[in-house]
């Protein structure tokens, strides 16, 4: 058996939402080339994978979540030989591609609907969920679309409802269906096959639906504000039975290739989420913790999910940590003025493998859109709106923060002008330049790669942990109050960086941590 460490445990991955990224056409829309553009800034950043946002065709109602090939390339963003290009791009300078995949439904568009859709008779028709209504012509049952109203769409043409848990037009896929889940698998292949080091899977607890069709029961803590669909709890629409084997089997496809990589979304209790990295079979390499992306900039609360969730990991599988993605807000928008400096640290110094949402490097905040005006679907029929975490990257201080030559898609955030690529690479004390430490340090410490983690007991405002390997330890002490803090210890230690990077190798048994400062000291 090899003794190597996958390349996913030392890993960082950074995720991009392609239209945000990137305009190299000057329609206002990022793409694919404009990923293979910036390479070389994702490679000196220090990264090590990048997770692309969905690029297959689609209409682009739901932000390429809504797919109608699973097997090719929507021209908004490029080709299928520009996709093949990044990825060879990318390999030669040692990085790792992962594309989003989207199997819990498709576009209304994708030639399976339009077959399902023509007939109850079709070949196809079992390939998405369909249903009578009661016999009052109501929907089947009580479910509610994440988007908000019935998942229920009627359909005059056969006379029978069909299931999406998003948009109307994203029909949701019978994942009971056989020939169906041969045809996906099939999908993985095609892209594994083009060399694709492996995939994010949206929505992933959502794939096996109550056979019954039981009603949801109500949720007694569902209070207005909350998404639609939390008006009932969801016991028979996320993690059903059948779902591991299901899961297990999308190991396997991907295992007939080699070093490649499962990660999976999943809105789950801790313990539900780690139980994805398999029960009788391998399922996925890294279901990914969310818990932080929604958890509320508290020190206590903090410290409760990271203890909670390494002790549920335990030796199951190897942990995952993500404050940040497309549809959460922004770091910035979340923690108090340099505290996004911690949540920095924090990411890139806990034990396993971290993602990292584009621009937070660079404190992006978004800017305000009113749901009305929203691209987001989601935004518009619930005054949920994901938008603001979804503009354009910040390269520079020029119009259109360099991201276009035109007006861009959304638009560009009024920080661009401190908060983007250019100024803060050359200025030494930038966020930017604390990430790029930060990855350095990761990459040059065993312990903070691949090291044990112990959780250390200390007082409010203070988060610590120790991370250690094979006799290298070292502190990580966070502060998450305003005001200063002393910190001591058992022994001489030496301060290896600092959150406002201005206190490089002091030695000390007691030291004062400023208000929103964190520390990475060895022993």
């Amino acid at each position: 058996m090899s003794n190597t460490v996958p390349w996913w445990r030392t890993a960082v991955i950074y995720h991009i939402l392609v239209p945000s990224f990137y305009d190299t056409d000057a329609d206002g829309w990022g793409d694919i080339n404009g990923i293979t553009e910036k390479l070389d800034y994702i490679r000196w950043f220090g990264v090590d994978a990048i997770w692309l946002s969905p690029v297959y065709p689609s209409p682009l109602l739901d932000l390429g979540y809504d797919i109608s090939d699973y097997l090719g390339v929507e021209p908004k963003f490029g080709t299928l030989d520009g996709l093949d290009r990044l990825v060879s791009e990318a390999h030669s300078r040692d990085l790792k591609v992962i594309l989003d995949w989207v199997p819990n439904h498709s576009s209304d568009r994708h030639s399976w609907f339009c077959e399902s859709r023509s007939s109850r008779n079709n070949p196809k028709r079992d390939w998405y969920i369909w249903r009578d209504g009661k016999p009052d012509g109501s929907p089947p049952n009580n479910w509610i679309s994440v988007f908000g109203g019935s998942v229920w769409q009627w359909d005059d043409h056969t006379g029978q409802y069909y299931m999406h848990h998003f948009l109307d037009s994203q029909p949701d896929l019978n994942w009971r269906n056989p020939d169906m889940q041969a045809a996906m698998y099939d999908s993985i292949r095609f892209w594994l096959a083009r060399g694709v080091d492996g995939f994010r899977i949206d929505a992933l607890d959502m794939l096996i639906k109550d056979e019954l069709f039981r009603d949801n029961p109500p949720n007694p803590d569902y209070e207005d504000g909350n998404g639609p669909d939390s008006k009932h709890l969801p016991v028979y629409t996320r993690a059903q039975k059948g779902i591991h084997d299901i899961v297990a089997q999308m190991r396997k496809v991907a295992d007939e290739y080699p070093d490649r990589l499962l990660a999976g979304e999943l809105y789950l209790p801790l313990e539900e989420v780690a139980s994805f990295y398999g029960r009788e079979k391998p399922e996925l390499h890294l279901p990914l913790n969310l818990r932080l992306c929604w958890t509320s900039w508290d020190r206590d609360e903090w410290k409760s999910v990271v203890d909670e969730y390494n002790q549920k990991v335990g030796s199951k599988g190897w942990p995952t940590w993500s404050l940040s993605m497309h549809d959460c807000p922004r770091l910035a928008a979340r923690c108090p003025g340099e505290h996004t400096r911690l949540a920095a640290m924090l990411l890139l110094t806990l034990r396993g493998t971290p993602t990292h949402y584009y621009g937070e490097e660079i404190g992006m905040r978004g800017t305000p859109i009113p749901a009305n005006e929203a691209h987001d679907p989601q935004g518009r029929r619930t005054g949920r709106n994901r938008d603001p975490q979804r503009t354009p990257m910040q390269w520079n201080s020029k119009l259109h923060a360099d991201f276009s030559r035109v007006e861009p898609w959304l638009p560009i955030s009024d920080d661009f002008q401190t908060a983007n690529v250019s100024d803060q690479s050359d200025d030494p004390h930038s966020l930017l330049t604390l990430y790029r430490r930060l990855l350095q340090l990761r990459r040059d410490m065993p312990a903070l790669n691949l090291g044990e983690y112990q959780s250390l007991e200390l007082e409010n405002p203070l988060l610590g942990y120790q991370r250690s390997s094979n006799g290298q330890r070292v502190d990580v002490v966070l502060n998450f109050g305003d005001d200063p803090v002393f910190y001591r210890n058992d022994g001489i230690k030496r301060i290896l960086i600092s959150t406002n990077l201005d206190r490089d190798h002091e030695v000390f048994n007691e030291v004062e941590i400023r208000g929103g400062e964190g520390l990475v000291v060895s022993h």
